[in-house]
């Protein structure tokens, strides 16, 4: 929603001003238009590989939707590992084998459909608590591995945003080609009135004009939000990381789960009492 009302702005501030003073019919070049458009697709697919193509075409959807988690489901998140801990050190860690080889079907997952919705958390937590159900760990090889899986998510979920920041950042040099080639052929054409020379070179200097607009004012903000969104998302596995950490050190549900509380972001993080009570009224 903020990258549509983003672009109102840019497009009144630009276009709104200059038609204050000037026609908006001396910036309709479709010759320039056609030329940027195919140099930036070029460059896009000379760039990049199917699978990265593929992954850029999956995220930027993305930018127009929420984000992934709020404050309500990081609750759900933390509720969800404390009742999964709970049933740990009451029944033992063999009780929760068959919720983690069959999450669907489990009793526990079931109540939380938005987390379970999302493959890639689930797939994080069940793995861990599976290597949990098999035998003694040593945390730190753990946290260590968890960090490594997490560095490897972060990495893979950046590939797009550093695709369309490259496209971004070849736009501008994009338009000086196109302004370049509108010189080229206003001096070939030296001969023609002054009128004619300046609406051609006038046309030439709209192909720098959109390069630098189109990177800066709508490519880049793109690229902007899209890194917001995986590092937003990162969070969730950083929290479920923490939790699995402190009850592997042998600490109580209640505390391993506030371990995963003071991971989070202050706008997403549930007080410490506000937790509690959610947790309780849960039990019951």
């Amino acid at each position: 929603m903020f990258l549509i009302i983003g672009y109102v702005i840019i497009l009144a501030a630009s276009l709104g001003t200059y038609a204050i003073h000037g026609s908006l019919g001396a910036l309709w070049v479709p010759a320039e238009y056609i030329a940027i458009f195919g140099l930036a697709v070029g460059g896009f697919v000379a760039s990049n590989g199917v699978q990265m193509m593929k992954s850029v075409a999956g995220a930027l959807p993305t930018v127009l939707k929420g984000g992934g988690y709020n404050k309500a489901a990081y609750v759900d998140l933390l509720a969800m590992l404390y009742e999964i801990l709970a049933k740990v050190r009451k029944e033992g860690l063999m009780s929760i084998e068959n919720d983690i080889e069959s999450p669907e079907a489990s009793p526990i997952f079931s109540k939380y459909p938005t987390l379970q919705a999302d493959h890639h958390a689930m797939e994080f937590l069940t793995d861990y608590l599976r290597m949990m159900v098999g035998g003694n760990l040593n945390a730190f090889e753990i946290e260590n591995l968890m960090d490594l899986e997490i560095e490897t998510h972060h990495q893979e979920a950046h590939g797009p945003v550093h695709a369309v920041s490259k496209m971004a950042d070849a736009l501008p040099a994009f338009g000086i080609v196109v302004a370049v080639m509108g010189v080229v052929n206003v001096m070939g054409s030296v001969g023609e009135p002054p009128a004619v020379l300046g609406k051609m070179i006038g046309g030439a200097l709209v192909g720098t004009f959109l390069g630098i607009l189109i990177s800066y004012g709508f490519v880049a903000p793109i690229a902007s939000q899209l890194e917001q969104k995986v590092d937003a998302g990162s969070k969730i596995y950083q929290c479920m990381k923490a939790v699995l950490l402190a009850s592997m050190n042998g600490y109580a549900p209640q505390v391993a789960v506030e371990f995963g509380r003071k991971v989070l972001f202050s706008t997403d993080r549930p007080g410490f009492k506000e937790l509690e009570e959610e947790i309780k009224s849960r039990k019951k």
